[in-house]
């Protein structure tokens, strides 16, 4: 396994993480053992960055990590943890709260669910349209001075809110929504970040699976997001997966996978992006690391871009309830 500095005032990282959201319902049932064994693979191939949510599975995926990490395993890893997304009793979502005293609540919970002592990266889910960015990143540099968190991260906002964000404490990094179909961080997200050294942790490389070369039409079931997400529904699947047959070819020319291509897709954009897979499985967690010894060439990249252009993905990468929330849109 390869390192990397989590931007320019991060943590040194593996070259890619480990999602866990999946872990905790949001993609349909899940099995705990197999979940944990997981974690532990990923540990011992050497992925040092494991990324969560307060809000997964509201509270389920922290406990779950924390189990995992019993036993020694704290020192191996760097925990990433979002948090400001509300939920009620029937795990609908209603909004964002990301008042310094909320922070404070938050994260004293995290600690306690995931028995740690401090935060390697803590980052607000999303920007709370309430509260000045300002306010939100100065409550969690109180809690680096305290010695709960040591970075301060972001997640889906824009260009403006990075800069603001940024000149009140260092960022470390930005995590955000990143694959071949999913290319809107290039216009104006992406420069910015490079411009104030703050690195960029790729999450939906795959798309939610949908173009991981594994999806079938049809397959989403109750619970699972991918339900009621845009590119999955009738109308856009098909032109969707349509794209993932084009990289196949490029993938079968190059003897590997599909998946393995589109997350070598993106660690191939820059030493300063790390991508995150979200594997539930040790099999998928395999399949994800053999990625780094896929080399894409110009040709090759070349060969991807014409069998995937850029904005030829069919659907919203989310319903546009949600979208409207993300800072990262506007």
């Amino acid at each position: 396994m390869d390192y990397v500095s989590l931007g320019k005032t991060g943590p040194s990282v593996s070259v890619i993480g480990l999602g866990c959201m999946g872990m905790s319902g949001m993609y349909g049932p899940a099995d705990r053992v197999e979940s944990i064994a997981t974690i532990h693979a990923a540990l011992d191939a050497g992925v040092t960055l494991l990324d969560t949510g307060d809000f997964y599975g509201m509270g389920h995926n922290e406990m779950l990590i924390g189990e995992a990490l019993k036993g020694g395993q704290r020192d191996k890893a760097i925990l990433s943890v979002k948090f400001g997304a509300l939920r009620d009793a029937a795990g609908n979502w209603s909004g964002y709260d990301c008042r310094p005293k909320a922070i404070r609540n938050f994260l004293a919970y995290t600690l306690q669910r995931l028995g740690v002592d401090h935060i390697d990266v803590y980052r607000p889910s999303r920007l709370d349209p309430d509260v000045p960015i300002e306010d939100t990143i100065g409550a969690i540099a109180d809690m680096v001075k305290a010695g709960y968190v040591r970075h301060i991260g972001l997640s889906e906002v824009g260009s403006e809110t990075i800069r603001r964000a940024a000149a009140v404490h260092p960022i470390s990094d930005l995590q955000i929504e990143y694959s071949l179909i999913s290319r809107g961080i290039e216009g104006e997200i992406l420069p910015t970040c490079r411009a104030l050294g703050i690195g960029v942790t790729a999450y939906g490389v795959l798309s939610r699976g949908l173009i991981s070369g594994h999806w079938q039409k049809g397959a989403a079931g109750k619970g699972d997001f991918r339900a009621m997400s845009p590119r999955f529904q009738e109308g856009n699947i098909d032109k969707n997966l349509a794209l993932v047959e084009a990289l196949r070819q490029i993938a079968e020319s190059k003897g590997a996978s599909v998946a393995q291509i589109a997350i070598a897709w993106v660690a191939a954009q820059g030493k300063d992006i790390v991508p995150l897979v979200g594997a539930r499985r040790r099999d998928r967690l395999s399949e994800a690391l053999a990625s780094s010894n896929v080399h894409l060439g110009a040709d090759d990249l070349a060969a991807i871009e014409r069998a995937v252009p850029r904005d030829a993905a069919a659907g919203a990468r989310y319903p546009e309830a949600q979208l409207v929330h993300m800072d990262s849109e506007r």
